[in-house]
């Protein structure tokens, strides 16, 4: 139904514009002069991120039916009307094709991803720009429109924004294979993905978690970022073995907040199939206090003897791949009845010979907790001595895990200020070398 058309891979300044209000409910004139039906729809074909949508027709409103009408059937796109090239029109209802996108009804009537700001923004326009060789769609309008006497007036004429600035979330399957959604989401913060998803709707949600779930790691970093309550729902909507594997994926203490926030009748289910290492870290993190060092603590973290050398101990440390890197901010050195003999960090270890050895250079007294101490304490102590990390020991000074400043910023920050809107990012230049903010400006995302 739509015919194809070559066209440059950018639009040029001063080619010829339309905006889509200037469309909408346009009147589609035949060649006679005579008025036909009205516009309902502008289709365009998406052809992946490196090149602009290419306009392939209209939706026309004809008798109270809707009907395709193709850029080769149609002579002139002009602001206020649709000259055909024929007096008569095929009468066969649009039926959408894969890759075809509706500009009112998938781009209107859906949010974006603005990908320099990573957040979620609504198109109150869309620019339409005639290349020579085909319209395509140009530019977007991400302001709201001025309101005079509580309706809505038009956005027409303001379309400043580059669409390769953003990622379509159009909520249909055909369009999906080709909207490159996956590399540049990929490619985000897993904070920022986070944000995402907690804006988003369940089916904005939903289609930013597809293409996250390419990435299994990734995906594992999402959820350790989100809203414990968001997490919550979208762990609800998944089977047990998706959960298992995921929470098997992500740090121990941030699965066992998980695991407690689930339904009382999954978490055994969800237990019994995980990866039996994590299942006993989780299930250890469980019998303490959410809010006391056990709870927040990670059991993760790297150690080595009094015997070991500088050497030794930062090659322990280049290998632990799979520990939090706030974990590994130091090293604890233990006895050799396991108890905690000292810490030394990785500043020092760095900054000494390879040969010395860790009791030359540890303290031998470093600041710990017991798995009872509350958040306040711990939080107290890092303030008091300047630490990243306290680990926290039993009552035989046999370390347990380590309670990162990270772990005690996440629990204590009050939970409204998580909702606070981020301050502006700084300025910077983007591909095409022109410094824009995030509240203004093209941003090209090639």
């Amino acid at each position: 139904m739509s015919e194809s058309s070559s066209t440059p891979e950018h639009p040029s300044a001063g080619l010829p514009v339309i905006q889509l209000s200037q469309l909408l409910r346009a009147p589609v004139v035949a060649r006679s002069g005579d008025v036909v039906g009205r516009v309902e729809d502008v289709i365009v074909r998406l052809r992946g991120a490196d090149e602009y949508p290419l306009v392939t027709g209209i939706v026309a409103g004809v008798g109270g039916r809707q009907i395709f009408v193709g850029s080769g059937s149609i002579t002139e796109y002009a602001p206020g009307r649709v000259m055909l090239a024929k007096n008569k029109i095929d009468m066969r209802g649009f039926e959408r094709r894969d890759g075809e996108v509706l500009l009112r009804a998938d781009v209107l009537g859906h949010r974006l991803i603005d990908v320099a700001a990573v957040e979620l923004v609504s198109a109150y326009d869309v620019e339409l720009e005639d290349t020579g060789q085909g319209w395509v769609l140009a530019r977007l309008d991400t302001r709201r429109p001025p309101r005079l006497f509580g309706l809505i007036k038009s956005a027409g004429g303001h379309a400043s924004r580059d669409w390769k600035a953003f990622e379509p979330l159009i909520g249909h399957d055909r369009s999906r294979a080709v909207r490159g959604l996956a590399g540049r989401v990929g490619a985000f913060k897993p904070a920022d993905i986070a944000d995402l998803l907690e804006e988003a709707d369940k089916a904005e949600g939903g289609e930013i978690l597809d293409q996250v779930r390419s990435d299994p790691e990734l995906e594992a970093d999402v959820f350790e970022e989100l809203d414990p309550e968001k997490a919550s729902r979208l762990l609800n909507d998944m089977p047990d073995t998706e959960v298992a594997a995921l929470l098997g994926r992500m740090r121990a203490d941030d699965a066992a907040d998980a695991i407690a926030d689930l339904r009382q009748s999954r978490r055994r289910r969800v237990l019994d199939l995980m990866p039996a290492p994590q299942r006993t870290k989780v299930i250890t993190l469980m019998g303490f206090n959410p809010d006391s060092a056990g709870g927040l603590m990670n059991v993760d973290f790297v150690s080595c003897g009094l015997a070991a050398t500088a050497g030794d101990a930062l090659a322990i440390i280049g290998a632990a791949r799979t520990v939090q890197p706030e974990a590994l901010l130091k090293m604890h050195v233990l006895d050799e009845d396991k108890q905690l003999a000292g810490v030394v960090s990785v500043i020092a270890l760095l900054q000494a010979g390879p040969s010395e050895n860790v009791a030359a250079l540890m303290d031998s007294d470093p600041v710990r907790v017991t798995a009872d101490a509350d958040l306040t304490d711990v939080a107290l102590l890092m303030a008091d001595y300047n630490l990243y990390a306290i680990p926290v020991v039993d009552d035989e000074d046999r370390v347990l895990g380590v309670v990162t400043v990270d772990d005690v910023l996440e629990a204590t920050i009050p939970e409204d200020w998580r909702r606070r809107d981020p301050a502006p990012r700084p300025m910077r230049d983007t591909a095409e070398g022109t410094a824009t903010d995030d509240h203004e400006a093209t941003t090209s995302a090639d």
